[in-house]
């Protein structure tokens, strides 16, 4: 039996390496979440990240929730009036091996729903970055947004405020921001973006997203490589990436050069239920 994984899931490391790994993953999640006017903190048992310029999910979550289960559940209460006091229109968990086993009875007791089996997948496989990626400028923002707030189906405001968090992304050294050019628009536009984070050894890859016209180029996977490849220049030993279970981005990642280390659930509560 390979002692480094869980015997009743060979794809899945041994639930103590998997905590010990997730740890070191959602400390440089919550560090990315913050840039530049988010904050990071403790809500009784959790761990939150709360950013008014990031509209996605990813610059405003909880994590680490780690007691017992009348403390995870009080956390679940508090949470609620964190994110409602962020006016936030939703309070998000994100459930990996940091968090309580019990958390699915909690949490569905607490009014939270599980919405989103995900997976947390470490790169393996070197890779030569690609050549048609550069980094991003100041100039690209709007463009990105504009791509990213059309794959997200973001309102014009939310897009707004996505180019607002680019520039401050652009500004710090920690952010790996590239992009692909389309060579066959006019005027140019960006064809693919990808943004990334390396700190104290650790390095993600947060954010891919193509064109839709542009898809089925090799635009993804070149974008991924040089992420990995920057986040590896800036001194990490290990690079993570998390998404959707079982569908085509887990095997898009895959082919990237990613294996998947362990499970990762997505709770969610409606802060809008609370007023009715």
């Amino acid at each position: 039996m390979d002692p480094l994984h869980d015997p009743d899931d060979e794809e899945l490391l041994h639930p103590r390496q998997a905590r010990e790994l997730a740890g070191r993953v959602e400390v440089a999640r919550l560090s990315s979440g913050a840039i530049r006017y988010g904050r990071t903190g403790q809500v009784a048992a959790a761990s939150v990240v709360l950013n008014p310029d990031d509209p996605l999910p990813g610059g405003n979550h909880a994590c680490g929730l780690w007691g017992t289960g009348a403390e995870v559940a009080g956390t679940l209460l508090r949470l609620e009036r964190t994110f409602a006091d962020s006016d936030r229109a939703e309070a998000v968990v994100y459930a990996s091996p940091t968090t309580v086993g019990e958390i699915e009875g909690i949490a569905d007791d607490a009014g939270w729903r599980a919405v989103e089996e995900n997976v947390a997948l470490v790169h393996r496989t070197p890779q030569a970055p690609g050549t048609r990626a550069r980094l991003a400028t100041g100039a690209d923002a709007p463009g990105i947004a504009e791509l990213v707030a059309d794959d997200a189906g973001l309102s014009g405001g939310a897009e707004a405020r996505l180019v607002r968090l680019l520039g401050h992304r652009l500004d710090d050294p920690r952010c790996l921001l590239l992009v692909v050019d389309d060579a066959d628009a006019d005027p140019p536009r960006v064809a693919g973006f990808a943004q990334g984070f390396a700190e104290h050894g650790v390095g993600l890859v947060e954010h891919v997203v193509v064109r839709p016209g542009r898809r089925r180029r090799g635009i993804g996977s070149t974008l991924v490589g040089a992420v990995v490849a920057a986040a590896r220049d800036r001194g990490a030993t290990l690079v993570a990436a998390q998404t959707e279970e079982g569908g085509g981005a887990q095997r898009f990642a895959e082919e990237c050069g990613f294996e998947v280390t362990y499970p990762v659930t997505t709770f969610a509560r409606r802060i809008d239920e609370l007023l009715d």
